[in-house]
């Protein structure tokens, strides 16, 4: 019988280790801390209110509109103020909307009042509107064969009260393009804005 070995057959016969020699320096180390200095640079680009492109669609918004400029004002406020609200067949807020509610919430805080009614209501009470006159903010876009209503924002889109979404901006291309009957605009006597 052969005697057994504990060392596997390839590996080579062990040397025996050395430890490496430590040379120690006379010259003394900087002592180490915990410190942390926090150097806060200044961001390349400033970002602002305008950066969402919401806030860049409300200050076009502002410039080409249909009523004066404080109507303008208080309905861009109504409408900035219940964006993202929850949609709710036959509300009118002020915690949830359907969307001739909602038109006729913002409108009713600008100081332009009319009875509250439905979409095919306000289409049969308001002026028709053509050309580049569709897209001036606060007029009013028909949608869904008259079953829904919203407010023109710009030539890009309008605001609305969407089921899935709430008070929300929704572009007209893509699902809204083919949807739209037509746009009109109130033509009633602007009153003193209800205050807040």
């Amino acid at each position: 019988m052969k005697p057994v070995s504990s060392r596997p057959i390839n590996q080579p016969p062990a040397q025996p280790q050395t430890q490496p020699a430590v040379t120690r320096s006379t010259s003394q180390r900087p002592v180490l801390t915990n410190d942390i200095n926090v150097v806060r640079e200044e961001p390349l680009v400033k970002k602002t209110g305008e950066s969402s492109p919401v806030a860049a669609m409300n200050k076009a918004a502002a410039r080409r509109t249909v009523y004066g400029g404080a109507a303008s004002n208080l309905i861009l406020q109504g409408i900035n103020s219940r964006l993202g609200i929850p949609y709710r067949y036959g509300s009118e807020g002020p915690n949830t909307y359907d969307c001739s509610g909602f038109v006729w919430a913002v409108f009713r805080d600008s100081g332009i009042e009319f009875e509250r009614t439905s979409a095919r209501s306000l289409w049969a009470m308001s002026t028709p509107v053509t050309g580049d006159d569709r897209f001036v903010f606060g007029t009013l876009v028909f949608l869904n064969k008259l079953g829904h209503i919203g407010i023109v924002a710009d030539e890009n889109g309008f605001y609305h009260a969407s089921r899935s979404k709430g008070i929300t901006y929704s572009p007209f291309k893509g699902y809204w393009e083919k949807r739209i009957d037509g746009f009109r605009r109130l033509d009633l006597p602007v009153a003193q804005p209800a205050a807040k």
